[in-house]
């Protein structure tokens, strides 16, 4: 899972459906298909300036394994290529559930692939079927059985905040991920995009999206729900582009939404710790947090430390290596003796 990614985005490409929310050009930045010539030129540039050995040929921004049969022959072509002659460590792509049977897997398998991202977005087949995702939950399961049976690592990606879906459903579809178990999920609260049957549902007020503190609250709960049963997130919100912020209609977008979750988390631990102690006495309590942590213990712009002084607790973090990342310690305060 410490592989990067030398990222090839394929724009909607392949794919039979609409769905409410998509708006693959928008969410990518990227508004044409590459050539085979040009995703080779993407591989041999990455291969001048860092160690592809360490890193992945990534095929996102659409359903890979459904576009047309003599495209996909020729990237697949490239991605062999690529892991023959310069040195990556494998090739990973995304696609959809019902893109997925035993003769693409071969394919992909012959070809260096190596990591196989399904978009499930949600494990219950009523939403699934309002946002016109055109798969079903036993998609997904079939799919994602298949991808592990063949030894591929296995990725799945879930919206929250999607329109027929509750904050019960989202955490359903984070459990019955869980029972998949998969390598890693990705996370995307919901958002609006121009163009789509969500942003037309929007402007009628028949769909109101997550605001941004209720996803955050949502997802940082999943984020520690996933980290327990030892599957990484290896993100949460939408990659940040400057087209995506300009774009974006409505819903709980933020370019640091990570961060967000990962310091509500810490808020949430530390309230945990403090209990009553000290609460509105004025007095100082000192706590000590690894340096990598210092950023989400403090919050976005301090927020955490505001919140604290809201709830009557006067906190100072202090920084100490001998602190395990993400975790919290009681410190004396030297300033009282």
């Amino acid at each position: 899972m410490s592989r990067g990614n030398v990222a090839v985005f394929v724009p909607h490409n392949g794919c039979p459906h609409q769905c409410s929310f998509c708006d693959q050009r928008r969410i990518t930045g990227q508004q044409k298909q590459p050539a085979p010539e040009e995703v080779w030129a993407i591989a041999q540039k990455a291969a001048q300036t860092q160690d592809v050995s360490q890193c992945e040929l990534a095929f996102f921004g659409g359903s890979f394994t459904a576009i047309d049969r003599d495209y996909f022959c020729s990237l697949l072509a490239v991605a062999k290529r690529a892991r023959e002659e310069l040195g990556f460590a494998g090739v990973r792509c995304s696609t959809r559930p019902d893109a997925i049977d035993e003769e693409r897997l071969v394919l992909l398998k012959e070809h260096g692939f190596t990591t196989i991202e399904l978009g499930a977005q949600c494990m219950d087949d009523a939403v699934l079927r309002r946002n016109g995702r055109g798969h079903t939950v036993q998609d997904v399961q079939h799919a994602s059985a298949q991808i592990q049976d063949f030894g591929f690592s296995l990725g799945l990606q879930m919206m929250t905040g999607l329109p027929g879906a509750d904050e019960s459903i989202d955490r359903e579809t984070a459990a019955a991920f869980a029972a998949i178990h998969p390598d890693f999920v990705r996370i995307y609260p919901t958002l609006v995009l121009p163009g789509t049957r969500l942003a037309q549902w929007y402007e009628e007020g028949s769909y109101r999206p997550q605001t941004l503190q209720q996803a955050v609250e949502l997802c940082s709960g999943l984020l520690l729900f996933f980290e327990k049963a030892d599957i990484p997130v290896i993100r949460l919100g939408l990659h940040d582009t400057p087209d995506l912020q300009q774009q974006v209609l409505a819903g709980p977008y933020h370019p640091a939404f990570r961060q967000l979750c990962e310091s509500r988390i810490f808020l949430r631990n530390t309230l945990s710790l403090l209990g009553e102690n000290c609460r509105n006495s004025g007095e100082e309590v000192v706590l000590a947090v690894h340096p990598k942590s210092i950023s989400n213990a403090l919050g976005q712009k301090r927020g955490n430390l505001t919140e604290l002084q809201k709830r009557g607790w006067r906190v100072r973090f202090v920084q100490d290596a001998s602190v395990l990342p993400g975790q919290i310690e009681k410190r004396v305060n030297e300033r009282k003796r």
